[in-house]
């Protein structure tokens, strides 16, 4: 089965440096994170910033109030332009998430992508159509403001 495909993009009024540590510390996962996810996370970085190979293990509240455990590698880091997390445990039967980062003028062109596959076959594709997919929707659009107030004070954000 091919995976679904989640693309969104913003402009945040920052240098890429900025960018690149707000996004590189897992530590900023819980503040992009909607509250009623209840995400928790277990990993304790011992390093500043991420790295290749660097398992991050959380637990979230995606459905019903159901906890789920949840493990993510960095499985590829280009500093400061981009990097990957892969799941290794979690709801999906595929997850991969890459961050790309690129400088413009006043800022950087932040891209989210995320290849992803659901179990259970055509029911997953189902749960997708009418659930899955707009929650995922919905994560990034708290992403987004969180992210317009936290850089507000750099410039305009709403780009």
């Amino acid at each position: 089965m091919n995976p679904f495909i989640y693309r969104t993009e913003q402009f945040l009024p920052v240098d890429i440096g900025t960018a690149w540590d707000f996004f590189s510390s897992p530590q900023n996962l819980a503040v992009i994170t909607p509250p009623e996810l209840h995400f928790k996370m277990l990993t304790v970085p011992t390093h500043n910033g991420i790295y290749e190979g660097m398992i991050i293990d959380y637990t979230i509240r995606p459905f019903l109030g159901i906890m789920l455990r949840w493990t993510t590698e960095i499985c590829q880091v280009r500093k400061p332009m981009m990097f990957t997390d892969k799941q290794l445990r979690g709801p999906y039967t595929c997850w991969e998430h890459t961050h790309t980062f690129i400088k413009q003028d006043n800022g950087v062109l932040m891209t989210d992508e995320i290849k992803y596959s659901l179990p259970f076959g055509i029911l997953g594709r189902i749960a997708h159509l009418l659930t899955v997919r707009k929650k995922i929707e919905k994560i990034f659009a708290y992403r987004k403001n969180v992210l317009n107030k936290l850089f507000m004070n750099h410039g305009n954000s709403n780009r």
